[in-house]
């Protein structure tokens, strides 16, 4: 037993925390959402991880992202969340890829060898292309859905993709994911309507996320939904 996963363990069972130790993840962004999911799953004893991403942290990104810090700005978030992972568990694997994940490169990387991937990007033909190849290879997906100037954390659920109300985002991929012959989609999203009709939510005509509280919510209900995932799978 490790100690550090010591109360995890005394939660779940042996069984089950062996099945969270040996687990592989692939985590596909690691900024608002994401990182919050990576501090989860490493918290509760997940060991191997595989981290896709191509940004630095910016100091636009303090407000909500868990990579975002003073002294982290203009570091890659591949490092600095394979560096947080380590000092978490210094026994984790941690694969990073400097990589902006599209149809384009997608054949570079085996999703078949991961027992879970985690969508966590925000780029419509990325995050259709990862749900396409998953359900080809039957590995288990789940992804994240808008938090953008989302507030109401009694408004955020775990749902299939083509169940979700309020969201734009997932209006768009349904159509492409039927174009393509996928029927589910496990995601995570919230059926409050984002406040969209601020001014002050406009940079250069466009509408940004500055939720504080949204990215890091639906982080950790990812990170939960994963870990009971991982548990129940025979």
């Amino acid at each position: 037993m490790n100690e550090r996963f010591f109360r995890t363990e005394l939660m779940f069972g042996t069984d089950a925390m062996e099945k969270i130790y040996n687990s592989r993840v692939a985590i596909f962004g690691v900024g608002g959402v994401g990182g919050y999911v990576a501090e989860i799953l490493s918290r509760a004893g997940i060991s191997n991880f595989a981290i896709f991403d191509n940004d630095k942290v910016n100091i636009t990104n303090i407000n909500r992202q868990l990579v975002a810090t003073t002294s982290n700005i203009g570091k890659y978030k591949i490092d600095v969340i394979k560096d947080r992972i380590l000092d978490i568990n210094p026994e984790a694997n941690v694969e990073t890829f400097d990589c902006f994940y599209l149809p384009e490169n997608a054949d570079n990387y085996d999703l078949s060898k991961y027992d879970y991937v985690i969508d966590c990007i925000d780029t419509i033909t990325a995050k259709v292309e990862l749900a396409v190849r998953c359900t080809k290879l039957n590995v288990p997906i789940i992804s994240s859905l808008g938090s953008r100037n989302r507030l109401d954390h009694t408004k955020f659920k775990v749902c299939d993709i083509f169940d979700t109300s309020y969201d734009t985002l997932a209006k768009v991929m349904r159509k492409y994911l039927k174009k393509r012959g996928v029927e589910h989609l496990k995601v995570v999203y919230s059926s409050e309507p984002s406040v969209i009709d601020n001014p002050e939510s406009k940079v250069d005509g466009k509408y940004i996320e500055s939720s504080p509280i949204g990215p890091g919510l639906m982080g950790i209900i990812i990170g939960g939904e994963v870990i009971k995932d991982i548990i129940d799978k025979k």
